[in-house]
C-alpha cells in the first residue's frame, strides 16, 4: 500500500514536472485594452512571462490554477504619479511625506509606478539606491527639473537657478532603464521658464515632460501651456484640479481643452490630496472630457483622504457613467504609453506577467474628493489578487491558497 501510494505521489510529482505553465488564472473576464480583449479566457504564465491567453487552456498544463470565475483579469496597473522617495524623516516629498512602494501598490493591483519628481539630478542617486533597487514593485521615475527636486523647503521649488536642463538630461541618458521623463511641480512665479527649461530637458533627453501646476497666474495662463508651450506627448497632471479653467458658467468644458487634445497634450488625473473635485470631473466626463491616464498622486495625505489608492480613483470614473474597459485602458495601457513603456500594461504573450485581478463589487457606497464632498456610487473595485513578472504578490482571500484541511499532511 505504501508503495502503491508512493508511486501515485511520484507519477503526479511526474505530471507537475512536466507542466508547461507555471500558473494559470482561469475562467476570469480578461480586459486587456492594447489587444481588445474583453471577454472570458485563461491566461497561463510561465518563466515569469506571460505565455498564453485562449479559452479553456487545459488545467492539467499548469502546475498552479487560480479559479478567477466570476472576477476581471486585467494587466497589472501602471500608475505615472506617486511620491515613493521616502527617505529622510522630514515633511517632504523626499522624506515622510512619501511612501515606500511596496505597502500600497500590489494591495491594489499596481505592478508599475513612477514617482512624479520627487528628486532631481543632484539626489537621484539616493533615490535609486534607496528605492527604486530595493522595492519589488517596478518603480521608475520623472526627474525633477530642479535639481534637489522636492526636498525640504518650498523655496527649493522656485529655485530657477537649480533648473539645469543640461545636467536633467544627461542623468536621464544615463538612467533610462528608469526615468522617463521631466518633471515640473509646484512653480509659483509669472514666469514661464520653468516649463521652458523642463521643455528644453525633454527635447534634449527625448522624452515627455509632466507639468503639475496648481498656481496660476495672468502672466502664464493655463490655456497658453496646454495649447502653446507643451509638445505632444507632453502631461498635464491634475486635470481635475479646482483652479483648472474648465467650465463656462453653464458648466459646458471650455473648447481650448478639446483643441490642446487635438494637439497631442496628454492630462492625466493626479488624483492626490487636493487636486480633484466633482464638481469639474461630472461635468466634464458627461461631455467626453475624460482623462488619457487615471493616476494617484499617491502620499500619506491624499491616501488616508479622498484618493485611498488606484482602485479608488478608478471607481470614481466608473460611477460617473465611464465603462470598465475604458477605465482600464486609462489604468494599463494608456498610461505605459505615455511613459514609452510599452512592454507593459498588457497580457501579449511574451510581456512580463503582470497581472491584476480584480473585483466588482456592487452596494451602496460613498467617494470622497479633494474638498470632502461625495459622489454615492453602486460600482466599487476590489484587488483579490496580484501577480508579478509571473509571481503572486497580492492574494485578498487565499485564490492561490490551499485549503488547511483538504492538504494532504506529510
Amino acid at each position: 500500500m505504501k508503495f502503491a501510494i508512493a508511486f501515485l505521489l511520484a507519477g503526479l510529482s511526474g505530471l507537475h514536472a512536466q507542466a508547461a505553465y507555471d500558473l494559470l488564472i482561469k475562467g476570469g473576464h480578461v480586459i486587456d485594452p492594447k489587444n481588445g480583449v474583453s471577454e472570458v479566457r485563461d491566461v497561463a504564465v510561465a518563466g515569469g512571462k506571460i505565455a498564453a491567453v485562449a479559452a479553456n487552456i487545459p488545467v492539467t498544463a499548469a502546475r498552479r490554477v487560480i479559479d478567477a470565475a466570476g472576477l476581471y483579469v486585467t494587466p497589472g496597473l501602471v500608475d505615472i504619479h506617486v511620491h515613493v522617495f521616502a527617505a529622510s524623516m522630514a515633511r517632504e516629498y523626499t522624506g515622510a511625506y512619501s511612501v515606500r512602494p511596496d505597502g500600497f501598490t500590489f494591495r491594489s493591483g499596481v505592478t508599475t509606478v513612477a514617482d512624479a519628481g520627487s528628486a532631481g539630478w543632484r539626489n537621484f542617486e539616493e533615490f535609486k539606491a534607496q528605492v527604486a533597487q530595493r522595492a519589488k514593485t517596478r518603480v521608475l521615475a520623472w526627474l525633477n527639473i530642479v535639481g534637489r527636486g522636492m526636498a525640504g523647503r518650498a523655496d527649493i521649488e522656485q529655485d530657477t537657478a537649480d533648473m539645469n536642463p543640461e545636467r536633467t538630461a544627461e542623468t536621464i541618458r544615463a538612467n533610462r532603464d528608469l526615468l522617463v521623463g521631466v518633471k515640473i511641480a509646484h512653480y509659483a512665479g509669472p514666469e514661464w521658464i520653468a516649463v521652458d527649461r523642463a521643455v528644453e530637458a525633454g527635447r534634449l533627453a527625448g522624452v515627455p515632460v509632466m507639468v503639475d501646476f496648481a498656481t496660476f497666474r495672468p502672466e502664464r495662463p493655463f490655456q497658453d501651456l496646454v495649447t502653446k508651450k507643451l509638445r505632444p506627448g507632453d502631461i498635464y497632471t491634475h486635470l481635475y484640479l479646482g483652479a483648472v479653467p474648465m467650465l463656462d458658467p453653464q458648466d459646458h468644458v471650455l473648447p481650448y481643452l478639446f483643441e490642446a487634445r487635438k494637439r497631442g497634450v496628454i492630462f492625466d488625473v493626479g488624483h492626490g490630496g487636493g487636486s480633484f473635485l466633482f464638481r469639474q470631473a461630472v461635468p466634464a466626463v458627461r461631455q467626453g472630457f475624460v482623462p488619457d491616464s487615471i493616476s494617484t498622486d499617491l502620499h500619506v495625505d491624499s491616501m488616508n483622504a479622498g484618493m485611498k489608492d488606484l482602485l479608488n480613483v478608478m471607481s470614481k470614473f466608473l460611477n460617473m457613467g465611464m465603462t470598465l474597459e475604458d477605465v482600464i485602458l486609462r489604468a494599463t495601457w494608456n498610461p505605459a504609453r505615455e511613459i514609452h513603456r510599452q512592454e507593459f500594461g498588457h497580457l501579449s504573450v511574451g510581456a512580463p506577467a503582470d497581472v491584476a485581478v480584480l473585483r466588482l463589487a456592487t452596494g451602496d457606497f460613498g467617494f470622497l474628493d479633494s474638498a470632502g464632498f461625495r459622489l454615492r456610487g453602486k460600482q466599487k473595485l476590489v484587488g483579490e489578487l496580484t501577480v508579478h513578472n509571473g509571481r503572486v504578490v497580492w492574494d485578498l482571500n487565499g485564490l492561490a491558497g490551499r485549503d488547511w484541511d483538504k492538504a494532504r499532511r506529510r
